[in-house]
């Protein structure tokens, strides 16, 4: 068994997105939950940056008892010396300095030549080694860099001591089979590179950066950089619940290799950072997404049902999910419906199953998200009556602020249709006279109550009301996403029970 070590840098690099910022408290509070996950090693911040990020990663240092905190530094003194002071009272301090080697680096942003940037790095590691045992280097832009002067360099600063070293594909620019070419190629061309670990943090510019770090770890690197829910600079890093899902997923690849995340903690943490960070994850996100585990498709339903691995690769309880969703939707066939009713506790036969199938999918015609409290409805309006004489074909209204609401009903009794054209108070009471036109009956409203069965604007609205006809008082009920509609179907309900009677 060999362990890849998990270095999160959500507290560094993630918080650098634009909308990431955390208080000192809030980083704090991912720090210890961060630990609660089984990270190996903590990047706090960048201590030089803001008195509140030197704040942080001190505070962070002095609170955490478990695994390395590292802080971040450029290859200056006051960087270093900074960095060094927030992470001083850690029990195990690491300083990560780094320093770009590519060409465009170099020529655009130090305007220095190659042997320049050697001099710091080296002047540089053997400054930080003094100050902390456990130092890592990264030469950025790495996957840009000349391969030659590369070597060099990391030759350099394992020289002086530097235990790991970091290959960042700091633009995302690289994809798997070069990641995985440079890191054989470091270690053969670089004769001390035995002496350490050899790290990746690569970025998602081109959608890559989860493939390109285990590419990496394939080739032999033993460090992986990531962040939760892949948040950073620009498109993001490489996505923690990726890497190590795909590990523990894939052992036909990856064999004996393992991390020490506690993976049940995966999705807690992705929340957590979801909650405290302007960044919403999208439904569709590998692992933690709310569609991660949620089929809708009636092939994948069934098939689920039957043996969950026929569409799952994982056990949604092992990155922390209460289980599997299936989703009722268009797309979602009897199976699913009607294990769904037997878990809200409806047991019906086939002819009430059939009936209320066809409601289900004529409402998920209407509206995206179907909710339990949605099927409730729909099933306790199938149910209630078993062959109403009255049945709704359809209904036209026309309604405004300066024209009389008007409505023409179109009713079905046993093999004969009728219609009739009415107007109102408003499009609802119009709607009711039509009706009452048509079924000859006079009554009276005695009671009107319309609620939302669900949230959102196409949620599903149910009308209760109690009409009195002769000495009678009758209750209806109708849902619809169409309140007029639920109206109509509530009244013809009532009528339909004293028609029973």
């Amino acid at each position: 068994m060999e362990k890849i070590i998990i270095f999160d840098t959500t507290l560094r690099d993630g918080e650098q997105a634009p909308g990431g910022s955390l208080t000192a408290q809030e980083k704090l509070e991912v720090a210890f939950q961060l630990e609660k996950l089984g990270v190996d090693v903590i990047e706090a911040g960048f201590p030089v940056a803001s008195p509140g990020d030197f704040k942080a990663v001190l505070e962070i240092s002095k609170a955490i008892k478990k695994g390395v905190i590292c802080a971040l530094a450029r290859c200056l003194k006051s960087d270093i010396e900074a960095a060094y002071e927030a992470v001083k009272k850690a029990r195990h301090p690491r300083i990560h300095i780094f320093l770009a080697t590519s060409k465009i680096h170099l020529q655009y942003k130090f305007k220095k030549a190659e042997d320049e940037i050697l001099d710091i790095a080296v002047n540089a590691t053997k400054m930080a080694k003094k100050l902390c045992s456990d130092i890592e280097f990264s030469p950025e832009d790495a996957t840009r860099s000349e391969h030659d002067f590369l070597y060099r360099v990391i030759e350099a600063v394992i020289n002086e001591g530097a235990k790991t070293i970091n290959i960042p594909d700091t633009t995302g620019y690289t994809y798997p089979q070069e990641m995985y070419s440079l890191i054989k190629d470091i270690k053969n061309n670089v004769p001390n590179i035995n002496e350490v670990v050899i790290a990746v943090h690569c970025h998602d510019d081109l959608g890559m950066a989860v493939a390109n770090s285990l590419s990496g770890v394939l080739a032999g690197a033993r460090q992986v950089h990531c962040t939760i829910n892949g948040i950073g600079e620009r498109a993001g890093n490489a996505s923690l619940e990726e890497v190590v899902m795909a590990i523990k997923t894939r052992k036909d690849v990856f064999g004996s290799l393992y991390t020490s995340i506690n993976t049940k903690e995966i999705y807690r943490t992705s929340r957590m950072i979801n909650n405290l960070t302007d960044f919403v994850v999208p439904p569709n996100k590998a692992i933690v997404g709310r569609n991660a585990f949620a089929h809708e498709a009636g092939i994948h339903q069934d098939a689920v049902l039957k043996k969950h691995s026929t569409y799952e690769i994982m056990d949604p309880h092992d990155v922390g999910i209460s289980s599997s969703r299936l989703v009722l939707g268009k797309h979602s066939g009897r199976h699913a419906f009607r294990e769904r009713l037997k878990t809200l506790g409806f047991h019906l036969n086939d002819e009430r199953l059939n009936k209320a199938f066809t409601r289900f999918k004529e409402l998920a015609d209407k509206k995206k998200d179907i909710y339990d409290d949605d099927l409730r409805a729909i099933v306790e309006d199938e149910i209630r009556v078993i062959k109403p004489l009255w049945q709704l074909n359809s209904f036209e209204v026309t309604s405004g602020t300066k024209i009389k609401p008007r409505a023409i009903v179109y009713l079905n009794k046993k093999s004969k249709s009728f219609n009739v054209v009415s107007s109102g108070d408003g499009p609802v009471d119009a709607v009711f006279k039509a009706i009452d036109k048509i079924t000859g009956y006079k009554a009276k409203l005695n009671d009107f109550r319309l609620e939302a069965v669900t949230s959102g604007k196409d949620a599903l609205g149910q009308v209760s009301l109690k009409l009195k006809i002769g000495d009678s008082v009758i209750s209806g009920r109708g849902s619809s996403t169409d309140i007029i509609e639920a109206a109509v179907k509530a009244y013809l309900d009532a009528v339909n029970k004293l028609e029973a009677k």
